[in-house]
């Protein structure tokens, strides 16, 4: 039976059911249902609302509000028109009356889980954050057979995350097929830094049921942290094909873009978003990310000034701003910071986050005990969630000289990849890294990325650690790969970081963590340049200490940590340079400091690059830089930070301590 016979044999109630079951598949359909209803019955209310849904689903937001408001005025008690209503609201940017509409949905249907799922989505854009917990929690019961598991998800919003584990494992022991129990999981997985275990519940959890856009979204976000930037696009592409202006999707494919270096989009993205959402602090805070990243420094701190109005408790926020290294906190936002982090319902990162700003603004006043004082109060609460065991570092050093030994890599000579691609600049954080990548990026011939994790990923999935076997097999299993394997992994290396290139003959992986892995380097790619960026200990180890990272660099929250983990790295240094004699090329960063131009020319002839001037004014030099020393790099090399720790001198005991005969052995190994 067509349509058009649906309506004229007046069987109205079967074209409309039809019309509905078509809007999630073929909207377009939908819409030519609906029209072909309207036109045998022009007032007929169902068919309008079903109209209206086809409009938004294809994009066609303002026709659709134009239908719906006079729709939702006549019949102000029906929750599904008020849901359709807020969700239309939502996509114009209308956000409070979009909010406004769904909470009356709710109150009108409290089983409505699309509403409340709909009130979570548009909460989380202006940045309530509890609220768009409390009404996914409230959609959650509402879906779930099992209901411990909003328990574990109001444990997960405590940070409980034992409890919403245990919740969460529970009820998949006896439903394994559970995706809302995956989900709870594979963020706790998050949460625990176990980011591969979480992405393969997620994938698990995504066969079963395709159309859980919340886990999708969560799918792209994991896929992100692992810098696996193509894959987290094309996720948040199949969420936007369903909601093209869910502000959150568009928020995450902003930072998407970004982080693959589409900075122009990204932008472009923010700032619509801020205009239909000027109340989302986040937003404004990721705008001012992507403003730093590309240089436009006063815009930046516009907009992160525009995110701490929004949300004065924003410690990532007022970091965000120390980070610049280049901008003075006035007295008024000393204050501000003051009143927040002494606030006993400011969570753990905030609190963190404020008191390494703080240390910041102190240490520019030149009041070092308070400085130190915070610095110290920031890494001691990082420090508390974010655990680092230096004896597994120690250990896994000793396992690398172990297994690379001379005898090694003479057996294996002519291996790996010949491609000459790759510069990769190692060494400890803050120890001009940066500065030696602006350096080489300057040239005609190079282009800079970002601190690629693909080298440790590599590592990892050599490792093969699971939950049933978490030793890892790396660097061991190095010893039965093949030459064709070798080679292959340094093809792998070529083409998974081909996402963040532009076509030039080399390239520069400034992840400083791969100094642990220059015996897989040398393996699977021979030929590619390694450049060490190295530090005096005390310069270098106070300069992480007063640094909070976004990631990883857990080593940096405890000056006894730093010391240890800084004799490891020069212990395998001096390994690499017995067993590869000249391999690695050693700048220090106090020589680059005081002979530029000497240093610039000996790192470009081990690199095999001829000399350009355009090196020596590297600070001239336009390009995105993402990490903190973005606008110091942005001016002529300096000398005020090489004495700057004896300032805090008297503080310092135990990094001294720790770092032994590293102090005076540094610059000889």
């Amino acid at each position: 039976m067509s349509e058009s016979r649906d309506v004229t044999t007046g069987d109205v109630k079967t074209a409309v059911a039809h019309a509905v079951t078509l809007l999630a598949r073929a909207p377009l359909k939908a819409e030519e249902q609906a029209l072909e209803i309207l036109r045998a019955y022009p007032e007929h209310d169902a068919a309008t609302q079903v109209l209206a849904a086809a409009c938004r689903l294809q994009g066609d937001a303002p026709r659709a509000l134009a239908l719906l408001e006079p729709l939702a005025a006549k019949h102000p008690s029906v929750a599904q028109l008020q849901q359709e209503l807020g969700m239309c609201l939502g996509v114009v940017g209308r956000g409070p009356a979009a909010i406004a509409a769904l909470r009356r949905a709710v109150e009108l249907d409290a089983t409505n889980a699309a509403a409340w799922r709909s009130l979570g989505d548009q909460l989380a854009a202006t940045g309530d954050e509890s609220g768009s917990e409390q009404a996914y929690r409230q959609h959650l019961a509402l879906v779930t057979r099992h209901p411990e598991l909003v328990e574990a998800a109001e444990f997960l919003a405590r940070g409980n995350v034992g409890e919403a584990e245990r919740l969460s494992r529970e009820v998949l022991k006896k439903d394994a097929l559970d995706t809302a129990a995956m989900r709870i999981l594979a963020t706790v997985g998050v949460r625990l830094g176990k980011l591969e275990d979480a992405s393969s519940l997620l994938e698990r959890c995504l066969e079963l049921a395709p159309d859980f856009h919340h886990a999708r979204h969560n799918y792209a976000t994991i896929l992100l942290k692992r810098n696996e930037v193509e894959a987290a696009l094309e996720e948040v592409e199949k969420l936007l094909q369903v909601e093209p202006d869910n502000p959150n999707y568009l928020i995450l494919k902003a930072t998407i873009l970004g982080r693959k270096g589409d900075h122009a989009p990204a932008l472009a993205l923010y700032q619509t978003l801020l205009k239909n959402y000027p109340a989302h602090a986040g937003a404004h805070m990721n705008y001012g990310h992507t403003l730093k990243t590309v240089g436009q420094l006063e815009d930046a701190v516009a907009a992160y000034r525009s995110a701490i109005d929004l949300n004065p408790a924003s410690g990532e926020t007022y970091w965000s701003l120390a980070n610049l290294k280049t901008f003075r906190f006035n007295d008024d936002d000393v204050r501000n910071m003051l009143a927040q982090v002494g606030r006993a319902d400011i969570n753990a990162e905030d609190q963190a986050h404020l008191a390494f700003a703080l240390g910041k603004a102190y240490e520019d006043q030149k009041a070092y005990d308070e400085s130190f004082r915070y610095y110290e109060l920031g890494n001691r609460v990082r420090g508390e969630h974010h655990r680092h065991n230096a004896k597994i570092n120690v250990f896994n050093t000793a396992r690398q000289i172990k297994t690379f030994t001379a005898e090694f890599f003479a057996a294996r000579q002519g291996w790996g990849c010949t491609a000459e691609d790759p510069i990769f600049i190692v060494g400890l954080p803050r120890a001009g890294s940066t500065l030696l990548e602006q350096i080489l990026s300057s040239h005609s011939m190079v282009e800079g990325t970002a601190e690629l994790p693909d080298i440790i990923a590599m590592s990892r999935r050599l490792g093969k650690r699971t939950r049933k076997n978490p030793a890892s097999l790396y660097p061991e299993i190095l010893q039965e790969l093949t030459a064709a394997q070798a080679r292959e992994l340094g093809e792998n290396y070529l083409e998974t970081t081909r996402v963040q290139r532009h076509g030039g003959p080399y390239f520069i992986d400034k992840m400083p963590n791969n100094f642990q892995h220059i015996g897989l380097i040398h393996l699977i790619l021979p030929k590619a340049r390694i450049v060490d960026a190295r530090r005096h200990p005390m310069a270098g180890c106070f300069s992480c200490f007063k640094q909070l990272f976004a990631r990883g660099q857990t080593f940096t929250y405890s000056q006894e940590d730093l010391g240890k983990y800084y004799r490891d790295y020069l212990i395998l240094m001096q390994h690499w340079n017995t067993v590869l004699p000249g391999r690695v090329h050693t700048v220090h960063y106090e020589n680059m400091v005081t002979d530029t131009e000497g240093q610039i020319r000996a790192v470009l002839d081990y690199c095999g690059l001829p000399f350009e001037e355009a090196c020596l004014r590297f600070y001239e030099t336009e390009r995105a830089i993402r990490t903190p020393s973005a606008e110091q790099v942005r001016q002529p090399v300096y000398q005020e930070g090489l004495e700057q720790w004896r300032y805090y001198e008297k503080h310092l005991g135990p990094l001294k301590k720790a770092l032994g005969p590293a102090i005076d052995l540094y610059a000889t190994v």
